[in-house]
C-alpha cells in the first residue's frame, strides 16, 4: 500500500550553477523527496544567471538553492539582486565554499546557508525546513 498523499504538490526547486558535477551532488545530497510519501521534487536545473533569473520571474518555484561558486555571477550577488527585484521572491538556500563565507549569505539576504563540503543530513534538512516554510506556493 502506497503513503504517498496524491495531493500532495511537487516541490519545484532551482538550482543554479555552472558546474554540472555542483548540480548533481546537490541532487544527490537533497535526496528524491522532502520526506517519506512525499512527490518527487521537480527540479529546475540553471547553469546561467539569466536563466534563473527569468525561472524566478516565471514564478511557481518553492525554493531557490544558489552556488555561490559559480563562475561570472556567483550565487551570493545573485540572490541579493533576486531578493531586491522579483516580487514574492521564493526563499533562498546559497551553497558556499566554507564555513567562514556564512556573513555573506547575511549580505545577500540569503534564508540559508550551507557550505561545503555538502553534508547530506545538513543539506536535505535546510532544504525541508525552507520549502515548509515557504508553503504554500503558487
Amino acid at each position: 500500500m502506497s503513503t504517498a498523499n496524491p495531493a500532495a504538490r511537487a516541490p519545484r526547486i532551482l538550482l543554479y550553477s555552472d558546474d554540472v558535477d555542483a548540480r548533481e551532488q546537490v541532487r544527490l545530497a537533497v535526496g528524491r523527496r522532502l520526506g517519506r510519501g512525499e512527490p518527487d521534487i521537480a527540479w529546475v536545473e540553471v547553469a546561467t544567471a539569466d536563466a534563473a533569473i527569468a525561472a524566478t520571474d516565471a514564478g511557481g518555484l518553492d525554493l531557490l538553492v544558489l552556488d555561490g561558486e559559480a563562475d561570472k555571477v556567483g550565487g551570493l550577488g545573485l540572490c541579493r539582486q533576486l531578493k531586491d527585484e522579483v516580487y514574492d521572491c521564493p526563499p533562498v538556500l546559497v551553497l558556499t565554499g566554507r564555513p567562514q563565507d556564512a556573513w555573506l549569505a547575511s549580505w545577500s539576504n540569503a534564508d540559508a546557508v550551507v557550505s561545503r563540503p555538502l553534508d547530506p543530513v545538513v543539506l536535505h534538512a535546510a532544504v525541508v525546513d525552507l520549502v515548509h516554510a515557504g508553503a504554500p506556493r503558487g
